[in-house]
């Protein structure tokens, strides 16, 4: 790996965790190791919902939906999420809260957060999720999102120029479609949207740019580690703002946008070609090749954060496992047990392969057990506890 990208300044840790009507759990507790944490189970017992609670505690919402009110346990009316992070020293009790036809909620240590935004970026966190897959097979708006998600965690003038952006987006269009439908013309007024478009759109694709360009040597070095080198890798983002002058391109593009209603520059449009060997992985590359390819650019994700934050992230490791030979499976092991990547979390359906893979490179771990009732009997380096939270 290169050296210029494992330099971390200060690493964080989530204690606890508790949940209360969150998916399949109506009450629970879980102590953490700072180190490892692997949760195991048959497919179906919640295993994944310990990550996506922890997603929600660093970035106020579920790494697999955007409705809240699918996230609450049966029939009850409210879900609650409670975690204890450690980061500079620092105890932080973080909260979370939804409830039908209401607002959700984020507090830090009993203080009410007044927008979801202002806590993103503040205990930053990685999945690594075989939804993943949506990046390859799924339209463009899958890959701004992943670039979004990067850059809103060590940049929070980002994630506003992105919403603002949004704004102008949706009211420019807007009045497209109402000069359309009366016949209607004017300038002026449709020039303070372009005006906003610009401000906003120049800033968002210069952080873009920025990522992209700094991401590819290491997720290429990540790449070759997980490949033994058998294949190349790269990235490349398109964006109509890389032509050019956004407020000409605007100015030049009217009457096209006054026909079809919309406006079809910006950076709305941009998107990530993911190539291997010079060609789109999505037409090329196996099954796993693609998942090595997404795994490499997910942990390229984590190192980047990592440098721009000064903040070890949370890594999160859902269910990775699943189609790598046992070699490729403890080489992985091997490089997230490395203590650059501070806290992770684990799911797995193989006990015994996790269990033997981790005392055998004598990492500081714990193994928890899940179980349709939702109970966990805990593993600490080999050792059972025999707790019953």
């Amino acid at each position: 790996m290169s050296e210029s990208i494992v330099f971390i300044f200060f690493k964080m840790h989530l204690r606890n965790l508790s949940l209360t009507n969150f998916k399949n759990y109506e009450q629970s507790k879980i102590d953490f190791s700072e180190r490892i944490n692997c949760f195991v189970g048959n497919n179906g017992v919640g295993k994944t919902n310990i990550l996506d609670a922890i997603h929600y505690l660093s970035l106020t919402k579920s790494f697999f939906n955007n409705m809240d009110s699918i996230n609450i346990h049966h029939s009850e009316d409210y879900f609650i999420i409670n975690g204890t992070f450690i980061k500079k020293g620092d105890e932080d009790q973080i909260y979370c809260s939804f409830q039908r036809q209401k607002q959700k909620i984020m507090k830090k240590n009993g203080k009410e957060y007044p927008r979801l935004s202002d806590h993103v970026g503040k205990y930053p966190v990685v999945m690594i999720s075989p939804a993943d897959s949506v990046l390859i097979t799924e339209g463009s708006e899958e890959r701004r999102k992943f670039m979004n998600k990067i850059i809103s965690q060590y940049d929070t003038e980002y994630l506003t120029s992105v919403l603002q952006y949004t704004k102008a987006l949706q009211q420019r269009n807007k009045l497209l479609k109402y000069f359309n439908s009366t016949g209607t013309f004017d300038r002026d007024t449709l020039s303070v949207w372009d005006h906003q478009l610009v401000k906003y759109g120049n800033y968002v694709f210069r952080e873009r740019n920025n990522l992209i360009n700094e991401l590819i040597p290491v997720f290429q070095d990540h790449y070759a580690g997980i490949s033994s080198g058998k294949e190349t890798v790269s990235l490349n983002y398109r964006s109509h703002l890389s032509g050019g002058d956004y407020e000409d391109a605007l100015i030049n593009s009217l009457e096209k946008d006054r026909y079809l209603e919309y406006t079809s520059l910006g950076i709305h449009k941009d998107d990530l070609v993911f190539l291997m060997d010079g060609y789109p992985i999505k037409a090329l590359g196996s099954q796993g090749q693609q998942k090595s390819y997404l795994l490499a650019l997910k942990l390229a994700k984590f190192d980047y954060i990592s440098k721009r934050s000064e903040i070890t992230p949370i890594l999160l490791l859902d269910d990775i496992f699943d189609k790598f030979d046992a070699e490729r499976v403890e080489q992985i092991i091997k490089l997230v047990g490395n203590n650059r990547f501070g806290q992770i979390f684990i799911t797995d359906t193989h006990q015994s392969r996790l269990n033997d893979i981790l005392v055998v490179h004598h990492v500081d771990y714990k193994l928890f057990k899940i179980e349709d009732s939702g109970v966990f009997e805990a593993i600490q380096n080999g050792k059972c506890l025999n707790e019953e939270k």
